[in-house]
């Protein structure tokens, strides 16, 4: 018998596309081009802020310092005064009732975070990023320590020597009162330097861009 005769068509080699032959763009290149759109991405988030909103913010930021601290500074401006009419004269067994009694409720009630409300939230403020350069943290924590134990103690001192009946009580509380006095004062200086610094680095102006009144 004959083989028949295959009549399958002529096999033809599968030919590769174009894009198979193609080379690929080198990775620095690809690298480039992310840190020139990650860049562009920064440069649009980022505000540098003018000096005149700086001033805004700062002014914002006085009013709320001064909020947040004015029943513990009123308490130490009251009782140091009333230590004073004592020493003035007068009624003095009624002055001296006062002055204790005005001294204590500041110590307990207007200087301490657990029981005044305003002082509690200046412990957990935050500065805005627009005065970040101005070191405002660092003023927010003097003025809670100015506060908080130091302003506590001079008032206690004041309720402590009002009360006083013998010349050594007398001289001790009065050596304890100038010690937190001085204190105070000097985290007052702090705070004012660097306040200062900041209004006229800003250009604050005005009835808000006053120093928080911190008697002493």
């Amino acid at each position: 018998m004959e083989t028949p005769t295959r009549t399958d068509p002529p096999y033809v080699p599968i030919r590769k596309t174009g894009w198979a032959g193609q080379r690929k763009a080198p990775r620095w290149l690809l690298l480039v081009g992310l840190l020139i759109v990650v860049g562009a991405v920064l440069v649009a988030l980022v505000h540098k802020p003018s000096k005149a909103e700086q001033a805004s913010d700062l002014k914002a930021f006085l009013t709320e310092m001064r909020t947040d601290t004015q029943s513990c500074a009123a308490g130490v401006s009251e009782s140091l005064t009333a230590l004073h009419q004592i020493h003035s004269g007068g009624s003095v067994s009624q002055n001296t009732a006062d002055t204790i009694k005005i001294a204590r409720y500041g110590a307990s009630q207007a200087c301490t975070p657990a029981s005044n409300e305003q002082l509690d939230d200046l412990t957990g403020y935050q500065v805005t990023e627009s005065l970040a350069a101005y070191h405002l943290a660092t003023v927010v924590n003097d003025l809670v320590t100015w506060c908080f134990p130091f302003a506590q103690r001079v008032q206690n001192d004041v309720a402590n020597l009002a009360g006083a009946h013998t010349t050594a009580n007398r001289v001790m509380y009065t050596a304890a009162l100038r010690r937190d006095t001085a204190d105070l004062n000097r985290v007052r200086a702090r705070i004012d330097t660097t306040l200062q610094h900041a209004i006229t680095a800003t250009g604050a102006t005005g009835p808000q861009a006053r120093l928080p009144n911190l008697p002493g």
